[in-house]
């Protein structure tokens, strides 16, 4: 055999070699698409966090045009400790919105309850397939986190919930672990966080985690700020506990805001993400930006207000927040800022809403406002819908200013222009967050439930109202049934 002849023999082996390791591995990268496919449709999270998603804009997929009862499942009542009173709730209120999980082709809802239980509930029938007992009542919604790498099926989903601090554990005390790690397959606790001693008068956890590539983003009701990793297979011993691995701790007020604020340093909303940065609003008065590529706050908007709502992310990368009229001499309202801006020319708008109590709020806007840009067509208009202390649900053109109307900020030190009304309805005062999914609105506020439908030239028509009881949980919506929890100590699925 001659040179050529060997050279050619030589250049056919390695074409079919490589043709045969091509198909081999075209053949396995299938067979994994396909198993993962599979596992995908059998096992996924639906609703993972309070609003959805990062950017605290996704509420479900389509809402149904009645609220008839499809079924009830009591959450049942519990005592805390508010203040020196000793409190009975009952059913779920603020934030309290249903978390969605599908496993092995099965829907489940897991949610938080004033009997202190974090129940795991059937969406199919409503019946209460698992729960495990917190130390107080379960105010705010949960967190899903999804291990990348589970060793097995009971190791894949991980809920991260917070509750009340718990009557056996006094202010000062060195644990107060009212964070938790709940292992979705088997019900049973992972690990704890220790809540500890800040100038804050409060040790429980409000918020909602925010997960971004396997690290977790939290604030605090003790006005801490911490980055942690959420995985409990790498939980560490720390005050006789298992806890988290923290990677980092900033404080999310200042030492001038005690004259202000006292001991109101509280953080109940959820963070979000934007370009780099994790928002989050503080009981302090202020909007923190967590540089993520810096690990550390350097930027920040003064309102000078307490605000419990999470910073919603709109579609033009701005952030809508809402304020209460405590500790301001102007009024609450819900804000549009441009956190890329410095922060005395961020301010896009501001809506104030009118001075009135309920209960021990003094006015403004206590929940989040809730944007449909998740869901907006081209021809659709950008909307944000808040409901005020003042009784009144507003729905405005969040990327409409008006510039024939400027009104005072909430420090009464400078002048913004307005949003554009929409759609303006007295659905009674609320402290809850009202969702649009698709042409459909969900309001839901302490004198009932609200479901308005909407076309594109923006007329409302309310479809129903049930006026069952005070509502101050936010729902969730998924394949045409309404999932919200109430005062009166039941979790309802509503439908046509």
């Amino acid at each position: 055999m001659n040179i050529k002849m060997t050279y050619l023999l030589i250049f056919l082996i390695f074409i079919f070699l490589s043709c045969q390791s091509n198909l081999m591995k075209r053949a396995k990268d299938e067979t994994e698409f396909n198993v993962g496919f599979r596992q995908v449709k059998k096992t996924c999270i639906i609703n993972k966090t309070f609003l959805g998603n990062e950017k605290r804009n996704f509420y479900g997929n389509y809402a149904p045009s009645h609220l008839n009862i499809k079924w009830t499942h009591l959450l049942g009542t519990g005592k805390t400790w508010v203040g020196t009173i000793h409190k009975t709730w009952s059913g779920a209120g603020w934030t309290g919105q249903p978390l969605m999980i599908k496993s092995n082709d099965t829907l489940y809802i897991v949610q938080g309850a004033y009997d202190h239980n974090l129940k795991k509930i059937r969406v199919s029938d409503g019946k209460l397939i698992k729960q495990f007992q917190f130390d107080d009542v379960i105010k705010g919604t949960g967190t899903v986190w999804q291990n990348p790498n589970p060793a097995n099926e009971q190791d894949i989903f991980y809920i991260l919930q917070g509750s009340r601090k718990g009557a056996m554990y006094g202010s000062d005390a060195p644990v107060v672990p009212s964070y938790k790690a709940i292992s979705f397959s088997t019900f049973k606790k992972t690990w704890i966080y220790n809540s500890v001693k800040m100038r804050s008068y409060s040790r429980d956890v409000d918020g909602s985690a925010l997960i971004l590539n396997d690290t977790a983003y939290l604030g605090l009701e003790n006005g801490l700020f911490i980055v942690f990793d959420p995985n409990p297979n790498n939980a560490v011993m720390r005050d006789g506990y298992l806890q988290p691995v923290i990677y980092d701790v900033d404080t999310l007020f200042f030492t001038e805001d005690a004259n202000t604020h006292g001991g109101n340093f509280v953080t109940e909303s959820s963070p979000s993400y934007l370009n780099g940065y994790v928002y989050v609003v503080s009981g302090s008065g202020h909007v923190f930006g967590y540089n993520i590529k810096k690990k550390e706050i350097d930027w920040y908007f003064t309102t000078g207000a307490d605000m419990d709502g999470s910073a919603v992310v709109t579609y033009d990368d701005c952030l809508i927040i809402t304020i209460e009229k405590e500790y301001i001499p102007g009024k609450g309202g819900a804000m549009k800022i441009n956190p890329a801006l410095p922060p005395d020319e961020c301010v896009v708008w501001f809506f104030p809403t009118e001075t009135k109590t309920h209960a021990h709020w003094a006015g403004g806007v206590i929940g989040s406002a809730s944007v449909n840009d998740f869901y907006a067509a081209d021809t659709m208009p950008h909307l944000s819908a808040f409901i005020a202390i003042d009784g009144y649900l507003y729905v405005v053109k969040h990327d409409k200013v008006d510039k024939t109307k400027q009104v005072d900020g909430p420090l009464l030190k400078n002048k913004y222009y307005m949003p554009e009304l929409a759609f303006k309805y007295k659905t009674g005062p609320s402290i809850s967050t009202p969702i649009i999914v698709g042409d459909k609105l969900i309001a839901p506020t302490y004198e009932g439930l609200y479901l308005f439908q909407f076309d594109k030239e923006l007329n409302f028509k309310l479809l129903q109202c049930q006026v069952l009881s005070s509502f101050e949980a936010t729902p969730f919506v998924w394949d045409g049934r309404i999932y919200v929890a109430c005062r009166d100590g039941n979790l309802y699925c509503f439908g046509d």
